[in-house]
């Protein structure tokens, strides 16, 4: 019996103010400052609940909890919902192709 796939790859929106912590900026030497800054993630529930529960520091990462502003739908609601498989190659994927575009991009 075939599993019905529920996860997902998110993309969220981070303040500016991470360009202050070294450890991202060392992550994106390729930046482009007109670009935005990103945290690319995959989850088992719904891209607003686990945005709201970084933001909770539930099983947070510390740029979204600090820095995290709001989704981007725009950016990965095409790949949605997914295997876990998949889910775990595409956040990778996803973060790539975004950093090499010029985005600030943190994926943990």
């Amino acid at each position: 019996m075939a599993s019905r796939h529920h996860h997902h790859v998110y993309v969220v929106l981070l303040s500016k103010d991470v360009l202050y912590e070294a450890k991202f900026r060392k992550c994106n030497p390729g930046y482009d400052p007109a670009k935005p800054c990103v945290y690319v993630g995959m989850t088992g529930l719904s891209p607003d609940d686990r945005f709201d529960k970084h933001k909770a520091g539930i099983r947070a990462n510390k740029f979204v909890r600090l820095y995290g502003q709001r989704l981007l739908p725009e950016l990965y609601e095409c790949y949605n919902p997914m295997p876990y498989a998949a889910a775990r190659d595409m956040e990778v994927e996803l973060a790539i192709g975004l950093r090499e575009a010029g985005y600030g991009v943190w994926q943990a």
